[in-house]
């Protein structure tokens, strides 16, 4: 379904207000240089504090991404007190982060270790069980990137995490767990969807985010 131009052409859209949408966007996540860009740019302003919190979630997820999931349960602990303690499901995937590491480097024996004292009491609480024999069974495989497993080792993976612990982040901060820009598209694209499924028969096809954007 396609929206008449005419219908939306005529509305206008202040620049403050899109040069605000894509700051919410760059802060979410942490792109600290090409937020000073707009800022000297535009004339918005960040406060320092904001700017601070950023460069620490930033180095948080870095962690992350990096495979140091201990660092970043750390400096998490540090940033956002008691999140980790209430949050198990996001303590379960950084521990999972680096028992992942430990196997990717070859610690089979560290791994194992380090899985009977921080994993293992995971196992008391239903949910947690089948991830912990997916993880486990990583130690069955000389190359465990070759099990039917080797998504947990995957980049994709730790991003899924490290995305996760960001949103958790701001969230404990009342902080806003989704940029603007995100609620923004999320929002379009219920609407379109719903206007969609209204006309029914009279659309050739369901709206498609994708397709709007090749547009």
């Amino acid at each position: 379904m396609d929206v008449d131009p005419r219908q939306y052409e005529n509305i206008t859209i202040n620049d403050n207000d899109s040069h605000n949408i894509v700051l919410s966007y760059l802060i979410h996540g942490c792109f600290k240089d090409t937020v000073e860009s707009l800022v000297d740019s535009t004339g918005l302003k960040v406060p320092a504090s904001q700017l601070e919190d950023m460069e620490k979630r930033k180095r948080i997820s870095h962690f992350a991404l990096e495979g140091n999931a201990l660092d970043a349960i750390a400096l998490t602990e540090q940033v956002s007190p008691d999140l980790l303690e209430n949050n198990k499901d996001l303590l379960f995937d950084l521990l999972s982060l680096h028992f992942v590491e430990l196997i990717c480097s070859r610690k089979c024996t560290e791994a194992l270790e380090f899985a009977q004292a921080k994993l293992t009491p995971f196992g008391k609480v239903q949910k947690y069980v089948e991830k912990l024999e997916d993880f486990m069974a990583l130690l069955a495989y000389e190359e465990p990137e070759k099990s039917p497993m080797f998504h947990l080792l995957s980049f994709e993976y730790r991003q899924h995490v490290a995305d996760s612990l960001n949103r958790a982040i701001l969230a404990h901060a009342n902080l806003p767990s989704y940029s603007a820009l995100e609620r923004l598209i999320r929002q379009a694209t219920v609407v379109r969807q719903c206007l969609s499924e209204e006309l029914g028969k009279d659309v050739q096809s369901a709206f498609s985010l994708k397709e709007f954007l090749k547009s």
